[in-house]
Parts: C-alpha cells; structure tokens; sequence
C-alpha cells in the first residue's frame, strides 16, 4: 500500500519553485537593464564607485540585521557573535579581504561594461561567469567536470563570440545620451568581471565550507572589509570629481533604487536558489537574456540581427547543457555466489 501524499507539501515546494523561477530571472533582467539606463539617460552621470560603495553598506546594514535575529534578537548575543566571529579570528578575517576586494573591483567594472554595451550584449556576455566559475572550480576545489559541461562551455564561447561579432560596424558609438561608448573596452570590462566573478565565487565557497559559519555572517565579513575597499576605489578613481561635484551628485530615486537592488539582489538569489535546481537556474537565466533583448529593443533601439539571436540561442543552449546532470544508472545487484550441495 502506498503512502498517502500530502498535497499540501507538494503544492508550497510547487509555488517556492515557481516564486524562485520568478525571482531569479526578474533580478538577472532587471539589473542589467537598469544598470544599463542609469548609465545612458540624460541629465547629470552620477559617479558609479560611489553606488557601488553605497550598495556594499545597505548589504552590511541588511546581513546585520539578519544576524541579529539569528541571535535570538538580544543585543548581548548580537555584539558577542560578531565578537566572537570577527575579532577573535583575525586570521579568518582576514582572509575574506580577497574576495572583498575582487567583488568591488567587480562591481565597478559591471558599470563600466553597463556603459558601454547594450544590455542584451552586456546580459549574454556576462554569461562568461560560467566558464570562469568552472575552470576555478577544477584548479581550486578540484571538482571534476563531465564530458558534456566541457562541450557546453565551448559551445558558450562561441556564441559570446557570435554576440560580440554581431555588431562590426565600428567599435566606438556615438550616443546622444550619456558618455561615448566603445564595445572593445565593455567587452574587456566584462570579461575581467567575470574573470574576478569567478574566482571570487570559488574562493569564498572554499571558505563557506571550510567552517562553521553562517552564510549570513560571512556576508557581514565580506561586506564589513569591502568598505574600505570602496572608499579607496572612490578616492583613487574618482576622488577629484567627488571633491568637486559631492559624493552624491546626479543620485535621483531610481539611482538609489539600482543601490537597494544590486545589494538586495544577491541576498534574494541566496534565498531562492535552495530552492530552485540547476534546470530551474537555467530557465531564469534563459529567460533573463530574452528579456533583455526584448526590452532592449523597446528601450534602447537595439537592432536584433541574426548573427546575434543565433549567439544568443548558443548561450542559452550552452547553459542547458552545463546544468544537465545525467541520471546514475543503478548498480546491478552482484550475481549470488554458487553454493556447492555436498
């Protein structure tokens, strides 16, 4: 007799999935198509290290606040957890200053690359991330790849070079609005972010399981020394612009919006992704790029040519492919050895 199903169970796992679907593929498409208007609409440029710093606080203020409930909200187990993590453990500490410093250096060249490449070229390049991720994941967690995740990180480089060729009419575009743009230094900007995305990523997973600590205290680490990082990039970057113009020139509502959701958004991905598979990844993905190139077309008068829907179907396909894990086919039971009858 067979165990009865509990359909309420299976409906709330049935709408987290669908919810995690949705979440994921909003925040892949809506970011980059914001990042990508807040860095081309008229008006006064507001000064990008400075988002991204400003991103890096409203991520500690969150992550603490997190914290705080973790610790059953009592200030004294709230002071005495970051204590006991943070101060009483320098070496660990410090060793979260290396992907500190490569997400910020990070986040400012999404900006750059923003700048310079329109969002559905921006949204399939960065998918780069994935080759980047797996070859750390090899060279530092020694993690085998199968035959068919290799195949479909070739197939992933071939259709960001689809992409990247599609549009050969020259290099540098003159736009009417926002700074001139040259596709060969977003290009460059997006590949090395995805080159510091990837090692960062391994890096700090290296550190999540190699001891007993919350992923959201750790992202109180990450986001604790990635200030200072922040506010050195904004000196050395942008420090006379800042003195002339003020920290917060040309901030409007929806530049703080893109603040709350770059922070916000990787802690919501962090939430959902235990809920959502691989497949499940890959459609929000999938459908991330299409609405980038639908909403580009709209928004940005993106010319959709064939050369590049063909290099985008090839990402799309190639991220399909790496998600796919082929089911274990199970053991055959071993024959039972022959008993000789004496």
């Amino acid at each position: 007799m067979q165990p009865p199903k509990i359909e309420g169970v299976n409906g709330n796992a049935n709408v987290l999935k669908y919810i995690s679907l949705v979440t994921l593929t909003l925040q892949n498409a809506i970011l980059g198509l914001s990042m990508r208007y807040a860095r081309t609409r008229s008006g006064d440029l507001f000064i990008s290290s400075t988002a991204v710093l400003m991103s890096e606080l409203c991520k500690l203020v969150t992550c603490l606040v997190v914290v705080y409930f973790e610790e059953g909200k009592t200030f004294q187990g709230f002071i005495r957890a970051l204590h006991a993590t943070i101060v009483k453990q320098p070496v660990d500490t410090l060793k979260i200053c290396v992907p500190s410093l490569l997400y910020i250096i990070q986040n400012n060249l999404l900006y750059v690359s923003a700048s310079h490449l329109d969002a559905a070229t921006y949204q399939v390049t960065y998918q780069l991330k994935i080759l980047t991720t797996a070859v750390f994941a090899v060279l530092i967690l020694r993690r085998r790849l199968l035959s068919t995740q290799w195949i479909a990180l070739v197939v992933l480089v071939v259709g960001i070079i689809l992409v990247q060729l599609a549009h050969t009419t020259g290099s540098v575009v003159h736009s009417t609005s926002g700074p001139e743009q040259n596709r060969l230094i977003g290009f460059a900007a997006a590949f090395t972010a995805c080159i510091l995305s990837g090692f960062a990523g391994i890096y700090f997973e290296k550190m999540l399981k190699g001891a007993d600590i919350s992923v959201w205290m750790r992202n109180v680490q990450l986001s604790l020394l990635s200030i200072p990082f922040g506010l050195i990039t904004c000196m050395v970057s942008d420090g006379e612009k800042i003195t002339r113009l003020g920290f917060y020139f040309g901030y409007d509502a929806f530049i703080w919006y893109l603040v709350v959701l770059q922070a916000g958004g990787g802690l919501i991905v962090a939430l959902v992704v235990k809920y959502a598979d691989n497949i499940l990844k890959g459609f929000a993905t999938s459908l991330a790029i299409i609405i980038s190139c639908v909403a580009s077309i709209y928004l940005f008068n993106f010319v959709l040519t064939f050369q590049f829907a063909v290099g985008a179907t090839l990402v799309i396909c190639s991220i399909f492919l790496y998600s796919y894990v082929p089911p274990t086919p199970p053991k055959r039971p071993e024959p039972a050895e022959s008993k000789l009858v004496v």
